[in-house]
């Protein structure tokens, strides 16, 4: 269920031949959203003759991706396979790869575009932020100054990620784990705390275990 994706957006710029080839990848949510990048990309080159692209949008409960790509009137296979092919190669999902072309004066051939499209693609991922996006249990956890220490110790210890925190008369956390690890770590803290910790169960949510 677990699955990677862009946190942080690449850019790249590849030069063949006189050709400019501008790489742009980002994350998404949804096909409209990827569409929406393409149409900026568009608007910001708006003298290029070629916008390549390919997206691949994480389907929902259990639903088939959503998998596109667009040669954009480059010869067909050149462009937006290749773009695919390098989102597939890094297994990643809710991501758009936009390719913007700049014609040098001179034919690259099929061969050269497909170097040239999966070189840009590449090089776009290549500045970004991969992360793996885990399922996570959010959940709140108020307690008494006095055991701030011992839950930030133990919370390091065990990989807790902290979404953000409260401090007036008491202190709250805002906490999240993976959804298996919960019950166990639930009974710890209330026994850390003597059972002076108040936890309320939150909502599922995928959260960035880490980059690459």
């Amino acid at each position: 269920m677990n699955y990677k994706t862009i946190t942080k957006g690449g850019d790249s710029l590849v030069e063949v031949k006189r050709s400019k080839f501008i790489g742009i990848v980002r994350p998404v949510s949804s096909a409209e959203e990827a569409d929406e990048i393409l149409r900026g990309e568009r608007k910001k080159y708006h003298d290029a003759k070629h916008h390549c692209s390919a997206y691949i949008i994480r389907g929902e409960n259990g639903a088939p991706d959503i998998v596109h790509s667009s040669d954009d009137g480059e010869p067909s296979g050149t462009a937006g396979a290749p773009i695919l092919e390098v989102l597939n190669g890094a297994d990643l999902k809710d991501v758009v790869l936009v390719v913007t072309r700049y014609f040098g004066g001179t034919l690259l051939g099929t061969g050269g575009l497909v170097r040239a499209y999966t070189d840009a693609a590449k090089a776009a991922l290549e500045s970004a932020v991969i992360s793996e996006m885990v399922l996570m249990q959010q959940f709140s956890a108020v307690f008494d100054y006095t055991y701030t220490g011992v839950i930030d110790r133990y919370i390091q210890d065990k990989g807790i990620s902290r979404i953000d925190a409260v401090y007036t008369d008491r202190v709250e956390y805002k906490l999240a784990c993976p959804e298996s690890a919960y019950e166990g770590l639930i009974k710890e803290l209330v026994d850390l705390t003597g059972s002076s910790i108040t936890i309320d169960k939150g909502d599922l949510c995928f959260t960035a275990s880490g980059s690459e």
